[in-house]
């Protein structure tokens, strides 16, 4: 019997996280009223008539849905971390917002972690209504034109072990984006080294 060639299944992104809501106005006013999504899409579950589905555009044109039912109401307490379970979701955003962020859920009353420093990101944390915990996160780079962010990750790791350092800080970012451009981008100079021009 010929063994049986495996390949894997290549993704391209995020189609949708779906997630386990209580009722209907909970889910709309967390989603949009709170993260600003807008409700784009809303049909009942197509699995189970008794719960309802609605879609909401994190930003990205990707989806965030909820099942919803107005049988069950909001429970606060944090949803399980055991293995297997979700940590948390991790939404991007923009420097702007993100130093609006501790004074906006202060005015809500919204208990958070404040902003924590993740060397090439900066994150807070707070839970739904519903007790799942939701990080906000901030890139503290752009990636060259025509590079992703995962494809500046991957170099400044790759400097960042080399160096022998604990964990990715700025200058990884900044080296990592100069390589990128480098590899990228030709130049008619012969040595692109760095200069002191003074």
């Amino acid at each position: 019997m010929a063994e049986r060639e495996i390949r894997k299944l290549q993704t391209q992104g995020v189609h949708h996280i779906t997630l386990v809501g209580a009722d209907r106005q909970t889910s709309i006013d967390f989603w949009e009223g709170v993260l600003g999504m807008p409700f784009v899409f809303d049909q009942p579950n197509l699995d189970d008539p008794n719960q309802g589905h609605l879609y909401f555009d994190p930003g990205d044109g990707r989806l965030i849905t909820i099942f919803t039912n107005e049988d069950r109401t909001a429970d606060p307490a944090r949803t399980p971390t055991d293995q297997g379970c979700v940590h948390h979701i991790a939404f991007n955003v923009s420097h702007a917002t993100f130093s609006q962020t501790v004074a906006r859920l202060d005015a809500r009353g919204i208990v958070h972690s404040g902003p924590k420093d993740r060397g090439f990101m900066d994150s807070i944390y707070f839970k739904d209504p519903l007790g799942l915990l939701i990080e906000l996160a901030c890139y503290r780079f752009e990636p060259p034109e025509g590079c992703r962010h995962a494809d500046v990750m991957i170099e400044a790791h790759r400097l960042r072990v080399a160096r022998g350092d604990y964990n990715i800080q700025e200058e990884h970012l900044a080296d990592a984006i100069e390589l990128l451009v480098a590899r990228r981008q030709g130049s008619l100079s012969e040595d692109r080294g760095a200069k002191d021009p003074y």
